[in-house]
């Protein structure tokens, strides 16, 4: 479980290209029958990923729940989604069994004690995208297929930005304490996500950025308004975004990047617009 602490306003202004990686960066996210974590004192997210390919994986695997969080099960105060974006794969969690096929999502609530992970096919491995977040309440587990998502078709090829955007863990579909966990795909030929730029000072968020070819990129910008900076980014690489910064990307080609935020509030639409004219 790798650690990230909070970096405020001031020393973000000064932070070199490797700095920013450092702090912000995510990578190595998906190995072969593995979990990876990292843990950010930003809202205490963990974001964290498992690649089942011929083994059963435990969620707690690579996760001293005692030492790192200070409980005696990695969800005894905590709440998971999940987001399939690979074939199909399985979750066991206490006493249920969940399918999850491509682009399918998974909430679990705190207090699921046992979590195992694996795939269908180990030629076609699920690839298990996940964000933990604490919670105060046991609300009820829940698969949200890709269907039972509120999809969400904006922008417009004209501003090279139509895309859809897929809440599933989401006000508007299942209750949770804090989570919210989204899908964002954009239109070949669409290449900008999030613009115009916005914050929000309740809520932080991650970008999880996939779908994009090995000769392509995203540029990630972040930052406050009238200081931003960016961090280039490739397939499956996520970023961390406090809530006093911009999170908006631009790729060289189109992609796909799941949300993710956590905060004090869900209400997705409490947002302070940036105009573009004002960003710098």
């Amino acid at each position: 479980m790798d650690t990230r602490y909070s970096t405020g306003k001031e020393p973000f202004k000064r932070m070199t290209t490797e700095e920013l990686r450092t702090e912000f960066l995510i990578q190595n996210i998906f190995n072969a029958n593995n979990i990876s974590g990292v843990y950010s004192h930003i809202d205490r997210i963990v974001t964290m990923g498992a690649l089942p390919t011929d083994q059963k994986i435990c969620l707690e695997k690579n996760i001293d729940a005692m030492k790192e969080f200070g409980v005696n099960y990695f969800l005894e105060r905590r709440e998971l989604g999940v987001i399939n974006i690979g074939g199909t794969g399985l979750i066991e969690a206490d006493d249920r069994k969940y399918k999850l096929n491509h682009y399918d999502a998974l909430y679990l609530p705190m207090g699921t004690k046992s979590i195992f992970l694996s795939s269908v096919d180990a030629e076609k491995p699920a690839k298990f995208y996940m964000n933990s977040t604490p919670a105060h309440h046991a609300f009820p587990a829940k698969l949200i297929t890709y269907s039972d998502a509120k999809h969400l078709h904006m922008g417009s090829a004209a501003e090279s930005n139509e895309r859809t955007i897929n809440q599933y863990i989401h006000p508007d579909v299942l209750e949770t304490c804090q989570l919210s966990m989204g899908l964002t795909h954009l239109e070949e030929g669409s290449v900008w996500n999030t613009m115009p730029a916005h914050t929000h000072e309740r809520r932080m968020e991650v970008y999880f950025y996939f779908d994009i070819p090995e000769n392509q990129a995203v540029f990630h910008f972040m930052g406050e308004p009238c200081q931003t900076r960016h961090i280039i980014m490739h397939n499956d690489e996520a970023v961390i975004n406090p809530s006093w910064s911009i999170h908006s990307g631009c790729g060289t080609k189109n992609y796909t990047f799941i949300w993710s935020m956590a905060g004090e509030n869900r209400t997705y639409t409490d947002q302070d617009q940036i105009r573009t004219q004002d960003l710098r």
